[in-house]
């Protein structure tokens, strides 16, 4: 159903929803707009629609080709919203629920715009802190780049930043969504340039992969591993390429590349990419994390009985914060308030490497395939070693009971003693 918001604007059909609020397709008088309308408890917190108010000239100053342009903000009554450019095409994230993972050429090209949309954020002294394929566009209208890949444009500018505002969230909070959140983050520092450059890594991590390097399970255990553990290599990956995500993926800020500089390296390695297919890796059902778990794989059966784990499709990307039955047209978490670990918590768990992938066929270490051909491993070991022994028993006993025609054994051959002092 329509509704107006503020004066020039039409809310006409709504597109989609997170945690934040809800997306509409909207027309205002200079044709179709989207709509972002945020939570009326939003609106209705002061202090935060006069932030709102204050970062108004800076938002509708990100001028960008790659950067959905923000057009106006509106506060009328009980209605917050920002009008922004309208993308025709689809997020990211749908496109990767259709194909799981895209070929190296498409994913690099994808991350090159979504840096360089970062670098003009960052000049401007804008962070945009929730940087997720939710909130990468591909532009259905533009002609297709590298790899096939369409134009992408970064979106939700600012929106983290106004949820953050003083005296909706403690101290004790991390606003972000859970995969994707930079390890100082988790450790209560205040959000820097870096942040976006360790959420855009994992992004394209998740592209080659089909999977984040430390999602799956309980939002806590995943906020842990960003800080305990370390990022596992892809393989088939190009080495110059695999560098350039794990610098980013570094756990110190400062050790991660600048976004324009990420961008220019980025587009540098495309041409050694062309043609090049998608990963052939594996993600088994029992190499998921557990709800609650630090790492360790799972084998089938452990778990039966929970609420949820008979048939449900383990994790393989991001945690779905929001739940998928919610609404027709339910999206992901875009903004989260999560408890920020505590000392202790941080510092338990595993300390190595996290959700390491291995090439099509290879099973996990310490699934249950993996302790499965161990076994059978060991048994045929077992069988050759028992096998070598029964044959050097045999000839051991052929050479020293040869019997001579009179039926007697031969006499051992006699050993010449050294002669005495």
């Amino acid at each position: 159903m329509a509704r107006k918001i503020g004066s020039r604007y039409t809310a006409l059909q709504v597109l989609g929803r997170g945690s934040a609020g809800t997306v509409w397709l909207g027309e205002g008088p200079e044709g179709a707009v989207a709509v972002k309308l945020l939570r009326e408890d939003l609106a209705s917190d002061e202090r935060l629609v006069e932030r709102f108010v204050r970062e108004r000239s800076a938002l509708l100053s990100l001028d960008h080709p790659r950067i959905v342009g923000v057009r106006d903000l509106v506060v009328d009554g009980n209605d917050l919203a920002l009008v922004m450019d309208l993308v025709r095409g689809t997020d990211l994230r749908t496109r990767l629920e259709h194909e799981r993972r895209l070929g190296p050429e498409a994913a690099v090209a994808i991350a090159a715009d979504v840096a360089e949309a970062l670098a003009a954020a960052h000049s401007a002294g804008i962070v945009h802190r929730d940087v997720k394929p939710e909130n990468v566009l591909l532009d259905a209208l533009a002609l297709v780049g590298p790899g096939g890949a369409p134009p992408a444009l970064l979106t939700d500018f600012g929106v983290a930043k106004l949820i953050d505002s003083p005296g909706r969230t403690r101290a004790t909070s991390v606003i972000g969504t859970p995969d994707y959140v930079a390890p100082e983050l988790v450790e209560g520092l205040p959000p820097r340039a870096a942040v976006d450059i360790y959420a855009l890594a994992t992004v394209l991590y998740e592209l080659l992969a089909g999977f984040t390097p430390f999602g799956g399970g309980h939002p806590g255990a995943v906020l842990r591993r960003h800080v305990t553990e370390t990022v596992a290599p892809l393989p088939g990956v190009p080495d110059e390429l695999w560098q350039l995500i794990h610098q980013c993926l570094a756990k110190a800020p400062a050790s991660r590349l600048r976004a324009a500089e990420l961008a220019s390296r980025l587009r540098e390695l495309l041409p050694s990419l062309e043609g090049m297919p998608p990963l052939d890796i594996d993600e088994h059902p029992d190499d998921g994390y557990a709800d609650g778990d630090t790492g360790e794989a799972r084998a089938p059966g452990e778990g039966e009985g929970e609420p949820g784990a008979a048939g449900a499709e383990p994790p393989r990307g991001a945690v779905p914060l929001v739940p998928s039955g919610a609404s027709p047209d339910a999206n992901r978490d875009t903004h989260t308030s999560m408890r920020v670990p505590e000392a202790d918590e941080l510092a338990g768990g595993a300390h190595g490497t996290a959700r390491a992938p291995r090439p099509a066929g290879e099973p996990r270490a310490g699934s249950a395939k993996h302790r499965a051909a161990l076994r059978r491993r060991r048994a045929r070991v077992g069988a050759v070693a028992a096998g070598v022994l029964a044959v050097a028993g045999v000839g051991g006993w052929l050479a020293l009971s040869g019997d001579d025609d009179e039926g007697t054994t031969q006499p051992a051959p006699a050993v010449e003693q050294p002669d005495g002092p």
